[in-house]
């Protein structure tokens, strides 16, 4: 996507050969030229007042064996997250009951594992079946999955696999040693292999630079086809993590500045504000919205760390006109 191209009134062509030069050169336009280009490309694809509305569950919590930097479940840190079994599927179908009440559309759950060993993926097909039979688009976030785990998956009718890549591959090795970012790359392959929906996107704020920044946009941009939800997280404050050491958050209009790069290279994916919502103002989410993004996660916690609720997620969209969509969004045809 070229800056000629995001400003022509054309709809936009998915590319997969964006240039770094490309990316530099969006990040650097005046902000509000930057905002404009951004805008335009959304309205091709999506309408400009709907937000998709999902809810995330832990269902299982704490005890990974992986040294991710930034995460509080790992076993390798001292966060005070307390390692617990696998949920029931009957007590995950109720929450997620409660959810869709609430006003959530898609139900994501994820374990604290490395990858599920097969005896547990029984008791996740059998928590998202459950879900999908509420009328909930169901996605999971397991950790590194085979192909035949992926086939089950689908079989169970999972609608989206969610599995970051977290940041620039020059920035992964920073922030995670006992799993490659070929790794990741290799699951994500599996599921889209077995048909199901990808979600992959990264974090920002735990000591990267803007060049990695970017280089997390066009990893994601290079994928073919692109994720359809790509979840921008800014990283919550874990004490006991080894990112604390090195964390800084990004200037909020830096961070809105990424958002809108991100809607121009990757056009028909859907743009979701993630983790780390609760240190951001309501302007700086209205810029947000304005630059591309599309979908937030309700509720007071995801996973184990905070999240602003309902009550003021509501308030907000109820000020900016915004329509909260349950039924998921598609780009346009």
């Amino acid at each position: 996507m070229t800056a000629a191209t995001a400003d022509s009134g054309a709809r936009p062509a998915v590319r997969f050969d964006g240039t770094r030069a490309e990316a530099e050169a969006l990040y650097a336009l005046p902000f509000p030229e930057l905002l404009h280009r951004a805008q335009l490309v959304h309205r091709e694809s999506f309408d400009p007042a709907a937000v998709e509305t999902a809810s995330l569950l832990s269902i299982k919590t704490g005890g990974c064996p992986e040294d991710c930097g930034y995460c509080s479940q790992s076993a390798r840190h001292d966060t005070g997250v307390r390692a617990t079994r696998l949920m029931d599927p009957e007590s995950v179908v109720e929450r997620a009951a409660q959810a869709k009440a609430a006003g959530a559309g898609r139900f994501c759950m994820g374990a604290a594992w490395r990858s599920p060993k097969d005896h547990d993926l029984d008791r996740v097909c059998e928590m998202v079946a459950g879900v999908k039979a509420l009328g909930l688009s169901t996605c999971v976030t397991l950790g590194m999955l085979t192909r035949p785990q992926a086939d089950r998956l689908k079989q169970a009718g999972l609608d989206y696999y969610s599995h970051n890549v977290d940041t620039s591959p020059e920035f992964y090795g920073r922030i995670i040693t006992t799993r490659t970012l070929q790794d990741r790359l290799e699951t994500l392959g599996h599921v889209r292999a077995a048909g199901i929906k990808v979600c992959c996107g990264g974090i920002v704020g735990m000591g990267e630079t803007v060049d990695d920044r970017l280089g997390l946009l066009l990893l994601l941009a290079g994928m073919d086809p692109h994720p359809e939800s790509v979840p921008l997280n800014l990283w919550n404050e874990v004490p006991g993590t080894p990112v604390m050491a090195m964390a800084a958050k990004p200037d909020p209009i830096d961070f809105v500045r990424l958002v809108a790069v991100a809607r121009i290279l990757l056009p028909r994916s859907v743009l979701r504000l993630s983790a780390g919502r609760q240190y951001m103002s309501d302007e700086m989410q209205a810029l947000c919205v304005l630059a591309g993004a599309n979908s937030i996660f309700l509720g007071d916690v995801l996973l184990t760390t905070a999240n602003p609720g309902l009550d003021r997620d509501t308030q907000l969209l109820d000020r900016l006109g915004l329509k909260a969509v349950t039924g998921g969004l598609a780009p346009a045809a």
